[in-house]
């Protein structure tokens, strides 16, 4: 694990990106398509980056863009958030069409996608129907279906190059992430589903980054959106985040445990309620013979 988990002293942590914004021009925070990609409170994401901005005496402004209306190519953040399948295919050939991400993308803008707009981000998943859908291409991630729907509170230790203290926040998906070669995940998740591959969570390339965690994930994790930030403003000046680092503490001490006891109890039961459902050896040779008739 790359932090304390309760006792942070800073949130402004980890290899700050190359800032790429002038200084006498505002950082632009692109919402892209709100009414399509914002369920669960990821909306908030862009309230935090603008205010962790302003509260450094950087001006910023949020730009939110609309289905139909031409994405800018010189924003500095772009945050795409949740939605269900039909919303999701939209958005995707609404972005494929428009081909500003990807033009924001490759001139260092940070992107962040959350839940469908990580999969979105990615070169395939599954959309309306469970057809494969074509993403954007900005992450080496594909998209299947889990076999049950991943839902509740979930916890990952970050990976180093992350360098960030234990991500936090919920999850509300059916998607199995499986990561390429060209990108690796947000970290390894110790309570909940993540990715759905056996352990990650989330994936990041370069600037561009895909997570399921909502909360709004920058809220509850100050660190993660100044690594965002960073990619626009360089290094950062830390900010008094001690209700942050109250609620996190809550969360890692006392939602954390009851959760992983949660999950504990919701698998013996399962265990149990198969066991019941498969008869006994002894038992089922008893009714294949009743079953035979008579000599």
């Amino acid at each position: 694990m790359s932090a304390d988990q309760s006792g942070d002293d800073s949130f402004s942590r980890g290899p700050a990106p190359t800032a790429r914004r002038g200084r006498d021009s505002a950082l632009l925070i692109v919402h892209v398509y709100p009414h399509l990609l914002g369920t669960y409170g990821d909306a908030g994401n862009a309230l935090v980056l603008h205010r962790r901005a302003q509260l450094r005496g950087i001006d910023a402004e949020i730009v939110p863009v609309h289905p139909g209306q031409r994405l800018p190519r010189t924003g500095d953040v772009y945050l795409l958030g949740g939605g269900e399948d039909a919303k999701q295919t939209a958005a995707a050939q609404e972005l494929r069409d428009d081909g500003g991400l990807a033009v924001a993308a490759r001139s260092g803008a940070a992107i962040v996608g959350i839940c469908a707009g990580y999969q979105l981000l990615g070169e395939t998943f599954l959309g309306v129907g469970g057809a494969t859908t074509p993403g954007l291409g900005l992450l080496d991630v594909r998209t299947g279906r889990l076999d049950h729907r991943a839902v509740g509170n979930m916890f990952a230790d970050p990976v180093d190059d992350l360098g960030v203290p234990t991500l936090i926040g919920f999850e509300n998906h059916g998607g199995a992430t499986h990561l390429g070669a060209g990108a690796q995940p947000l970290g390894r998740v110790r309570v909940g589903v993540g990715n759905g591959d056996g352990g990650t969570e989330g994936a990041f390339a370069g600037n561009v980054y895909g997570t399921y965690f909502h909360g709004p994930v920058l809220a509850l994790n100050p660190a993660l959106a100044d690594r965002v930030l960073g990619h626009a403003a360089g290094v950062l000046e830390p900010l008094d985040d001690a209700l942050a680092e109250s609620l996190r503490r809550h969360r890692l001490g006392t939602v954390l445990p009851a959760t992983a006891r949660a999950g504990r109890r919701r698998s013996l039961l399962g265990a149990l309620r198969r066991h019941e459902r498969t008869p006994s050896g002894a038992t089922a040779s008893l009714s294949s013979a009743a079953a035979q008739p008579s000599a």
